[in-house]
């Protein structure tokens, strides 16, 4: 990418900058990054990559508009219970989940999908795989039972995932890192313990006090300082 282009789309090209782990004998830059349920499983294996495959494989089946007013009715259906949202008749048209909401698609997701995949069980095997490994993930603690079923949990996902094939640009799954992150995740948690360790959940509802809160008391004019004071 020439640095013209690079400057277009929000890039910045940096000369002259050494890789810090240069100097550092041994150091494995590749175990620096350690899981994150969050932007990892919840928007990324979840939101932008399920859920949107899930999408398009039932507009497939039923037409673009139908699906989704099928997939509103669904979920608009969901009986009132305790600590299940509500989200009314016009999922589809959201455009932007916060981590709470996507942690509460997918508790009911399962039930609300399940009558429009009637006669595609492997499709539906793939959405219990994904859902098991998510919330197994987010265990505050594990045995090595736990750590079994999350392994068969991937093992579920790697068996069907192919079925999305087609909803890929490139007929592939390759050079995607949230795909690929799966793989890591027993192995991070054995070495570092359950994920919640270094989900980024708890920092992003921070938002909320230390920049959100703090730019509304501002003028919204030069409000930096303001917020910092």
């Amino acid at each position: 990418m020439s640095e013209e282009a690079a400057n277009d789309v929000g890039l910045w090209k940096f000369e002259n900058c050494p890789n810090l782990t240069d100097a550092h004998a041994g150091c494995n830059i590749y175990a620096s990054m350690n899981i994150d349920r969050l932007h990892q499983l919840l928007k990324g294996i979840f939101k932008d990559h399920t859920w949107e495959w899930m999408v398009d494989f039932l507009k497939d089946i039923y037409g673009a508009e139908k699906a989704l007013e099928l997939i509103d009715e669904r979920f608009f259906a969901l009986p009132r219970f305790s600590d299940i949202r509500q989200f009314g008749d016009k999922l589809t048209r959201v455009k932007q989940w916060t981590g709470s909401e996507y942690k509460d698609m997918l508790k009911v997701w399962l039930a609300a999908l399940a009558p429009l995949l009637k006669g595609h069980p492997n499709h539906l095997k793939f959405l219990k795989s994904v859902t098991d490994f998510i919330l197994i993930a987010g265990y505050h603690s594990h045995t090595e039972t736990t750590l079994r079923y999350l392994q068969d949990a991937l093992h579920g996902i790697s068996r069907n995932i192919h079925l999305f094939l087609p909803y890929r640009h490139n007929q592939s799954i390759c050079k995607i890192p949230k795909i690929h992150s799966l793989y890591h995740y027993i192995e991070c948690i054995k070495e570092m313990g359950s994920a919640d360790n270094s989900d980024t959940e708890v920092s992003e509802a921070a938002h909320k006090n230390l920049i959100k809160d703090g730019y509304r008391e501002s003028n919204k004019v030069d409000y930096i300082p303001q917020m910092l004071r």
